[in-house]
């Protein structure tokens, strides 16, 4: 795949370093020329100094060929119009946008930044991984389709406890994918499953719906 990189700070160099050790073409575009000459000379003549917020910059290094424009500045606003102008202007198939403020991506989202990426999100949900306490678990994003994947392990407070699955009022778009029962492991879910406290589900629902869909299971 050719893909672009803009942004040539730790991220960026690294990303493009392993990128190309996996064989893909890849081009890096960064204001800084003495940053962009140090890349050149130790990954080779990949980087071009420039911006790449501009559509000057972007049309120079091939963005209409690309397969995939990643933005990893240390700005936000840079990186969202790194990926408008390459998915607007030059038809990028698949823009990823680094997210430095995890308020943010809601926006990106919703100005079609097909993966916008939050380190601090990221290590939230690895928190939540290891701390039994949180309810609900982000498991994956389907970006596309506005749904996401979620883990929520009931406890005896939960408000759901001691009914059946066929009766839970679940938020629109929402459904169980699947059920992990504190004493019989994984199931189908099966509308007549009297729900346990220690029962895991998995749910898949709009990402506009998640904190209705907590409240309902948790209580929280």
């Amino acid at each position: 795949m050719y893909i672009i990189i803009v942004g040539g700070g730790e991220v960026g160099y690294h990303l493009a370093r392993e990128l190309l050790g996996e064989g893909h073409e890849v081009l890096l575009i960064e204001k800084d020329a003495r940053t962009c000459e140090r890349i050149n000379e130790e990954l080779g003549s990949i980087c071009q100094r420039g911006d790449g917020c501009e559509a000057s910059t972007l049309e120079e290094v091939g963005a209409a060929r690309a397969d995939v424009l990643i933005a990893v500045t240390g700005e936000d606003e840079d990186n969202l119009v790194s990926c408008q102008v390459a998915k607007n202007r030059f038809k990028v198939r698949r823009t990823i946008a680094r997210i430095n403020n995890p308020k943010n991506d809601r926006l990106f989202r919703l100005l079609g930044i097909d993966a916008p990426v939050s380190s601090t999100k990221v290590i939230l949900e690895y928190i939540e991984h290891e701390v039994p306490r949180h309810p609900l678990v982000h498991l994956m994003d389907l970006s596309r389709f506005g749904m996401e994947i979620v883990d929520i392990i009931l406890s005896e407070e939960s408000p759901v406890v001691g009914k059946r699955l066929g009766d839970l009022d679940l938020p629109i778009n929402t459904f169980i994918a699947l059920v992990i029962t504190s004493q019989g492991g994984p199931q189908a879910p099966n509308p007549n499953l009297v729900l346990t406290p220690g029962d895991e589900l998995i749910a898949v629902t709009p990402i506009s719906e998640e904190a209705r869909l907590r409240r309902h299971l948790t209580g929280v």
